[in-house]
């Protein structure tokens, strides 16, 4: 399958057989324009603007923004779960849904803006993941040290950090160097690429979590 970086918190993934799912997409606001694309799917996590500017996806998708189980066309599942937008259990910016997609025999996890601290309760419903895509920005998510601590007990293979203070964005968040630097003396590997990677069960099964920091083509 195919990760597109989108920026903020939107990617398109695209399985081998051409269905495809976007993530989160933001508007202007963010700082940056959100490229041009079309989808079978958009998953939002939350109703901001960050997250659910659905109109800049094209080709008639069906939008996901409620806990459900679905199927797009060719046999890729997705499934929610509900969380917290913060750690006062949504009091303070409401819920956020957490999507797990299965696509090419791989379990790719979105945590949204995932505000809530790491629970027991809440790792078991995410497991089993193999490619986490997670906030790390802080302020409106959790922050570094807790995205990191989600990382530990997750266990996943790849880890692509989102929603973090990019070139050109506005949001109030930290650098994604914040979230790199809680593993300086660990066992990963950090590996930088462009805006488009590819990934297959070969990539699986290493010794150590890969964390792949990924730019836009802006």
């Amino acid at each position: 399958m195919k990760i597109k970086y989108l920026g903020h918190s939107s990617f398109l993934m695209t399985e081998s057989t051409g269905t495809s799912i976007v993530t989160d997409p933001y508007d202007d606001s963010v700082g940056y324009e959100m490229p041009s694309v079309s989808a079978d799917a958009v998953t939002v996590s939350h109703h901001h603007y960050d997250h659910d500017c659905v109109q800049k996806v094209g080709g008639d998708p069906v939008i996901l923004d409620k806990e459900t189980g679905y199927v797009v066309d060719d046999g890729v599942e997705i499934n929610s779960i509900k969380s917290f937008h913060d750690n006062c259990r949504g009091k303070k910016r409401g819920e956020n849904i957490i999507f797990k997609f299965h696509m090419d025999g791989l379990d790719i996890c979105h945590l949204g803006d995932l505000g809530e601290d790491c629970s027991p309760d809440l790792i078991e419903m995410i497991l089993p993941v193999n490619v986490l895509l997670i906030p790390v920005g802080g302020n409106y998510t959790i922050d570094a040290k807790m995205a990191k601590e989600y990382v530990d007990r997750i266990m996943p293979d790849i880890v692509i950090p989102m929603h973090y203070r990019a070139k050109g964005c506005k949001l109030d968040i930290d650098k994604v160097d914040d979230f790199l630097d809680e593993f300086n003396g660990e066992n990963v590997e950090i590996v930088e690429a462009g805006s488009e990677i590819e990934i297959s069960r070969h990539d699986l099964g290493k010794d150590t979590t890969t964390i792949i920091v990924m730019e836009t083509e802006q």
